[in-house]
């Protein structure tokens, strides 16, 4: 089937939302090349169980194709439409399982030396799309702040080394209830600009106490599905043939039920937390890994105004079938926690410059229990140390100020 047969009973088995949703548009995606609609598909089906910042993405990317006239649809699809596929693909269930089908386009695009046309293509179409779509103005500064090193006692190498550059390093600062002020400052935050999922606590450990206004997202809560993933993983890793990329196929398909989340009261967030073991790569094993990755994924799906994040240590590195296993004692490796959990504070910075308001965004770093911290926001003078005493809360307001 083509994009021009679409009738609006094949979003039949679509969830409530995304089916009004997809039946509302059915003319402007029947105008679609096949090479592109199976992929806004993939994030239009997911609709019912998505964050409010991507399912306003996916209502303003529907209006402006519906906007299109003739000529400028013709000239946003001309390298779409060049891109030829094969008869399977066009016989395949793309309305119902569209990530299936974008799995197997990329294989057989490489196979046929198309991916850098269609890279290309695609690279154009999202300058169109940016241009096209209004940006809402934040009410606040988008504030980031990462905490690493939980639990060691000393380290004599130089901290945020990739982050001093772009901001100030402070080496004075008060640690003293250095945690309880950071959460105090994000609780403060989001009773004062509240929005659903506009404010994030992910911590790679246990989650310390917190306002029920902030998303938590903490690797221990999870343990329970983790250890059910890493059961299924074993299972199917044992099953004659299994390989790679049949395994990742498998692991997507997997909803909250099938790993034991039952009471579905936020299903955008149970999804979430799924997806970050099914689709992060160690997530399921390492905490530092999870924190960075959880991080990523909230930035990148939720765009929330504010992110704290605590790393934890995470177990130290063994053979990978002991640590799928779960076998043996996990013994900590603090100091590697550390050094993953400095890198992670630059990705969670970087991932926090590519949203809406970047250039007057705010990033803290804090080593915890300790007096180093690096402070980025516009009023923060780049490549600068102070020795300010500072607690973390007058810092915090001095970063956002």
């Amino acid at each position: 089937m083509l994009p021009r047969d679409l009738q609006a009973d094949r979003f039949a088995a679509y969830p409530p939302l995304a089916r009004r949703l997809a039946e509302a548009n059915l003319t402007s995606l029947q105008r679609l090349p096949l090479s592109f609609l199976p992929g806004l598909l993939r994030e239009l089906i997911e609709y019912d169980f998505k964050f409010p910042a991507e399912r306003t993405a996916i209502e303003n990317e529907l209006v402006a194709l519906s906007s299109l006239t003739r000529p400028q649809s013709d000239e946003w699809w001309r390298l779409f439409s060049q891109i030829t596929l094969s008869a399977s693909l066009e016989r395949f269930d793309w309305v119902n399982h569209p990530a299936q089908f974008v799995e197997q386009e990329s294989a057989y695009l490489w196979s046929t030396g198309q991916l850098d046309a269609f890279r290309k293509a695609a690279v154009d179409y999202g300058d169109r799309l940016r241009a096209a779509t209004p940006v809402e103005p934040l009410p606040a500064r988008r504030l980031g702040i990462t905490v690493v090193g939980q639990g060691v006692e000393s380290y004599d190498r130089p901290l945020f080394r990739n982050l001093r550059a772009h901001g100030t390093y402070f080496a004075n600062v008060k640690p003293a209830k250095g945690l309880e002020l950071l959460l105090s400052a994000v609780e403060t935050r989001a009773k004062a600009h509240p929005m659903p999922y506009g404010h994030w606590y992910v911590d790679g450990g246990r989650a310390a106490e917190h306002n029920s206004g902030l998303t938590c997202v903490s690797y221990d809560a999870l343990e329970p599905v983790r250890t059910a993933l890493l059961k299924y993983m074993q299972t199917e890793i044992a099953r004659p043939g299994m390989g790679p990329e049949e395994l990742r196929t498998n692991l997507a398909r997997l909803l909250p039920s099938d790993l034991g989340i039952e009471n579905e009261t936020d299903p955008a967030l149970d999804r979430f937390q799924v997806k970050l073991f099914t689709e992060g790569s160690g997530t399921q094993i390492f905490s530092t890994t999870f924190a960075q990755w959880a991080t990523r994924e909230a930035l990148r799906r939720a765009q929330p105004l504010t992110l704290i994040v605590r790393f934890a240590p995470r177990q130290r590195q063994k053979p990978m079938n002991e640590l799928l296993s779960g076998w043996g004692n996990a013994e900590a490796d603090l100091a590697g926690s550390l050094i993953d959990a400095d890198m992670g504070a630059y990705y969670h910075w970087i991932n926090q410059q590519r949203l809406a308001g970047s250039d007057q965004s705010a990033f803290l770093v804090w080593f915890e229990d300790h007096g180093q911290a690096l402070a980025i926001g516009p009023t923060m003078p780049r490549g600068t140390q102070s020795t300010s005493a500072l607690d973390l809360g007058e810092l915090v307001s001095l970063t956002v100020s």
